[in-house]
């Protein structure tokens, strides 16, 4: 039988340990210079630094997400990607014209998001086939 409410916490579990990842890993790189202040623009370096580890974050969000959900993995981690997808989109209209950096770093961050779901659920599905 399915359960709503594990589905839920499943997503929502996921996209918790991409957020507190990625929040967690700018504070630290404000922190140390290598960002500019939060506000002020941004060269592409960091931007590509940024760019990096946010793929690796969503992959290991959707991969827990997958590992999570009562059923149906692969599903869960596209319905967290897609999750991302918007709440990218939305960020990168309310700040295209704040000058905070480069565009392509906007269109990238919603860009990976949905393939960075199937990979964090493809490697679930992977394991956990080779467990069973």
């Amino acid at each position: 039988m399915d359960n709503p409410l594990r589905s839920v916490g499943a997503v929502i579990a996921g996209i918790f340990v991409g957020v507190v990842l990625t929040v967690a890993t700018d504070a630290l790189l404000h922190a140390m210079g290598v960002f500019p202040p939060v506000g002020k623009y941004t060269p592409d370096g960091p931007l590509a630094l940024a760019t990096v580890y946010r793929v690796i974050y969503s992959i290991l969000a959707s991969y827990v997400t997958a590992r999570v959900a009562p059923n149906w993995p692969m599903r869960h981690a596209l319905v967290g990607g897609g999750i991302g997808l918007v709440l990218s989109t939305v960020g990168a209209v309310i700040t295209w014209d704040m000058n905070l950096g480069a565009h392509w770093y906007s269109i990238a961050v919603a860009a990976i998001a949905m393939p960075c779901a199937w990979v964090g659920g493809l490697l679930y599905e992977r394991r956990a086939g080779a467990r069973a």
